[in-house]
């Protein structure tokens, strides 16, 4: 799903006009951006959080060339989904499991 399909999806369900849509869909990206470059965390009830994480130095290898290269220590954003997110999703997954099995 592409952000165009998101903003079309919420437009068509709240009767807003693709522009509004968009303004919305572009400010909660914007916040979600400004709150993790702070070093917030970013906590959505029911659908998950955002964070930074610090991610050491390391040793890793070219896979091409088998060659060592060295990664420094950077500062990563991660999604960490709620437990009913989690849910709603497994159960989703294994229903459609169940569907194509039976066909």
């Amino acid at each position: 799903m592409t952000k165009a399909d998101i903003i079309d999806r919420i437009a068509t369900g709240t009767g807003l006009t693709k522009i509004e849509t968009e303004a919305v869909v572009n400010g909660f990206i914007t916040c979600v951006m400004d709150a993790l470059e702070t070093g917030d965390g970013l906590e959505l009830r029911g659908f998950g959080s955002f964070r930074v994480q610090h991610r050491k130095a390391r040793k890793a290898r070219n896979p091409q060339t088998n060659e060592e290269v060295r990664i420094g220590p950077r500062y990563v954003p991660v999604f960490r989904p709620s437990k009913d997110l989690r849910g709603s999703v497994d159960r989703a997954m294994k229903s459609r499991e169940h569907r194509d099995s039976n066909g």
